[in-house]
């Protein structure tokens, strides 16, 4: 012990001793960032896998529903006619692109497929129209009244591409419009539950299906995009516009602002998905009080004859008789 007092009071020993110490803990500073690693690069390089493992899912269960593929090609005798004739010039893609998205088409081979028969339709009806009259001798007494026929039956055939994508519109947002009030009260539901955004609609386009499949299809979408997309305002804006409704429009207005100002998004869901309701409900009455107006004609061609028959049959039977 003594010994060691003595060292310490040895002014070489102690310059050795803190020069030690000070040499240990630089190298112990220097050394600890390195043995620790970079632990954010492996949190978002395993977020990024997270991420493309939802992609890859909610992508294997859009081509196993049937629906359209965005990845399948188009023909290519329908893609080489397009760009030879330059169709693309003729008509407005753009717009061309959003209604069939809203049909529920989507990618280049329905767009292309679009327009070949856009172009080619006109054609098609005219020589089925001169072969029909021709062959079985309707339309026109003369050969140029039946070319005239024909030619007008072309021109109808100009839009009858226009009118088979506006029923499948129409048929379209009708399943989303009978669909859309239960899907928020789902998505309702799951917020207020405490999951997330796109996990309420991963949830929501889970258990919709099997009410509407195209409300599932859009709810997926949207959760692919909520995953990838930078802002979540394109996502939104996106399923208005792919649905082309104003109840799903003003839900994703009212998203949009509950996330930029910070209100309560439970609230604003909750309001919408009665409104849809209520909007829902009136649709229903409407069709309802239309019914008798529309039962008019059929009573009259068909309920009211067989009324009179019977009525006045047995009377006319024993007049006949006397």
């Amino acid at each position: 012990m003594a010994d060691f007092l003595l060292k310490l009071a040895d002014s070489e020993f102690m310059i050795t001793l803190i020069v030690a110490i000070a040499t240990f803990a630089t190298i112990v500073t220097i050394a600890m960032p390195l043995l620790k690693g970079d632990k954010l690069n492996a949190r978002l390089k395993s977020v990024a896998n997270r991420r493309e493992e939802l992609r890859a899912k909610q992508r294997a269960e859009l081509e196993a529903s049937g629906r359209a593929n965005l990845r399948e090609k188009p023909k290519s005798y329908m893609k080489q006619f397009v760009e030879k004739f330059n169709v693309d010039s003729l008509f407005d893609a753009e717009a061309m692109k959003g209604r069939l998205y809203r049909a529920g088409l989507r990618g280049q081979k329905p767009l292309v497929t679009f327009m070949f028969f856009r172009l080619i339709a006109p054609f098609i009806v005219f020589a089925a129209a001169i072969a029909y009259q021709f062959a079985f001798g309707v339309g026109g007494e003369t050969p140029a009244m039946k070319v005239l026929i024909s030619f007008g039956a072309a021109c109808a055939g100009f839009y009858l591409p226009n009118i088979f994508v506006e029923n499948l519109i129409a048929r379209r947002q009708e399943s989303l419009e009978q669909a859309f009030p239960d899907a928020l009260d789902l998505l309702l539901i799951c917020v207020e539950a405490g999951m997330s955004v796109e996990a309420a609609f991963n949830k929501v386009a889970s258990e919709i299906g099997q009410q509407s499949v195209e409300m599932a299809e859009e709810m997926s979408l949207t959760t692919a995009e909520l995953s990838y997309l930078q802002e979540r305002r394109s996502a939104y804006e996106n399923l208005a516009e792919r649905t082309g409704l104003d109840g799903v429009r003003a839900v994703c207005t009212s998203l949009i602002q509950a996330e930029r100002y910070g209100t309560p998004l439970a609230q604003a869901l909750r309001v919408m998905a009665q409104e849809n309701r209520d909007i829902r409900t009136q649709r229903a009455e409407r069709k309802a009080a239309a019914l008798p107006a529309k039962l008019t004609v059929p009573m009259i061609v068909f309920f009211l004859p067989v009324l009179f028959i019977v009525i006045m049959g047995p009377a006319s039977m024993k007049l006949l008789a006397l």
